[in-house]
């Protein structure tokens, strides 16, 4: 998990927050409902399809039909739990918070303390399958009690294998030490100011259209031409990487689908092809610029790593770093669209900006887990754990684990305990960036845009009609797909 950055959600939700010219946001859903409840001071009461739900006490309320055997049901393969995934969460912790499912033997990890626990403990898991889990499946059979050999010799077989988040010590600190040249507090204080100008650039286009769809046309792009910047990708090379970057074919379905085809092994050829051209070109003619510093990065032991070495890490954080972002933006973005008195607490008390991005991440988290890949028997949770064992460390039900999170299901910005939230995993392959408590330079600054002076932005549902954007549509349940469903805003 280690390649999103948090510090872009607190700038991508400072910058929402300055739509405020839009006089109409509609969703665009089938049913026109959210899953959690939201309790803000002031702003108590059930979700629902406006401004008009009853204030009170939050209650729990049904998302999903009343099923009587969630064990009948493939979680991996079947769509059923694609759009509300917590019903089927929450039977796996009722039976245990350390449950095997029984279509593909992963042991699901539902309780917080457990996944935590598993998440710290990198010498008896391994991250070599945390992308792909049980699909295709490890290249041999991993029999006996200690499989680490068999894991070491046969890992580089598996799909993603040369990824950041599938690397496991010693390699995973020498590569994530180049990535981490790329968030010194330097490197982000600059990127904070071409957040602020694309920020503006991007908004006053889609606002002037009159009408759009604000993660096609506002999320995706803003996220991606700002962590082109961090990158240093030139200025005149950026309108390249969206339309490489959004072109059909990079939403075909393969990690994340629910069907049954084959995984590339090198699904981010774009990428690659582009950071190879940038850091060959300067390694030979070095500038004063951001990808000059990548290319000459050296390892902690002082030695060059590979070209390819390099290329990864910038690629990775682009591809991973921008989906997650724009995940997370959606699912805040009809968080206050469903609820305007929210939307009128942040802009005037805007210091609760960062609390209210930090239970947005507990409430969907925008991967839903990780896997890992035991190395030794071992016991998580009173469970017994055989060598060879793929576990799913389910981030969005450990975010509701009723043991850490009182209430789980209410979105309350005065939650104590919110930033203990898995959304950015845990131990070493943790989301790189900032921790501190705006997580993220200037989060917790409040100052105004220019798209300031407009109070009211809501939120309709249209019956019948699908959602105006939707990344994959067969996404795999461990990804947040209905967070990016598109919010349309309209002017009268």
């Amino acid at each position: 998990m280690d390649p999103p950055l948090p510090h872009l959600g607190l700038h991508l939700l400072e910058s929402v927050l300055r739509l405020v010219q839009v006089e109409e946001l509609a969703f665009l859903l089938d049913e026109g409902e959210l899953a959690v409840q939201v309790v803000a001071p002031g702003v108590a009461g059930l979700c629902g399809r406006g401004d008009d739900a009853p204030v009170g006490p939050a209650r729990r309320r049904e998302r999903s039909p009343p099923m009587t055997d969630y064990g009948a049901i493939d979680f991996f393969r079947d769509e059923t739990f694609v759009g509300d995934p917590y019903p089927y969460f929450e039977y796996l912790r009722a039976q245990c918070p350390v449950q095997r499912e029984p279509h593909h033997g992963v042991v699901m990890v539902t309780g917080y303390e457990e996944a935590v626990r598993i998440y710290n403990d990198h010498e008896t898991f391994s991250s070599c399958t945390s992308v792909t889990g049980p699909f295709p499946g490890f290249p041999v059979p991993l029999r006996g009690d200690d499989v680490s050999e068999l894991i070491a010799r046969h890992r580089d077989e598996l799909p993603m294998s040369d990824q950041l988040s599938t690397l496991d010590p010693p390699a995973h600190p020498a590569h994530r030490a180049l990535l981490m040249r790329l968030i010194t507090p330097k490197r982000l204080k600059e990127n904070e100011a071409a957040v602020w100008h694309v920020a503006d650039r991007l908004l006053d286009a889609y606002l002037d259209q009159g009408e759009g769809d604000s993660v096609r046309d506002f999320a995706e792009p803003f996220t991606l031409l700002v962590i082109a910047d961090l990158l240093g990708v030139p200025e005149e090379d950026r309108a390249e990487f969206r339309a490489g970057l959004q072109r059909p074919e990079a939403h075909e379905p393969g990690i994340g689908g629910t069907g049954e085809e084959t995984l590339k092994h090198h699904p981010l050829d774009f990428l690659y092809g582009r950071f190879t051209a940038y850091i060959e070109e300067r390694r030979r003619r070095p500038r004063e610029d951001v990808l000059t510093g990548l290319a000459t990065a050296v390892f902690p032991d002082g030695s060059t790593p590979e070209v390819a070495d390099v290329v990864r890490v910038a690629a990775n954080l682009f591809a991973a770093g921008q989906e997650t972002t724009v995940r997370l933006l959606g699912w805040a973005l009809r968080t206050l669209a469903e609820h305007p008195r929210l939307q009128g607490l942040l802009r005037t008390e805007r210091q609760r900006i960062p609390a209210f991005i930090e239970e947005s991440l507990r409430t969907e988290s925008p991967v839903k887990g990780d896997f890992r890949l035991s190395r030794t028997a071992t016991t998580v949770g009173g469970v017994e754990l055989p060598a060879g064992t793929t576990v799913m460390l389910v981030n969005s039900a450990a975010n509701r684990d009723p043991r850490q999170f009182g209430d789980p299901e209410v979105f309350d910005i005065e939650r104590a305990n919110t930033r203990r939230h898995l959304a950015f995993g845990r131990g070493v392959h943790s989301c790189p960036g900032p921790a501190g408590p705006g997580r993220g330079p200037g989060g917790d600054r409040a100052a105004p845009g220019p798209h300031d002076g407009h109070q009211d932005l809501r939120a309709g549902a249209r019956a019948g009609r699908r959602p105006a954007l939707q990344l994959r549509t067969d996404v795999h349940p461990a990804w947040t797909d209905r967070a990016a469903s598109g919010v349309r805003h309209r002017r009268r």
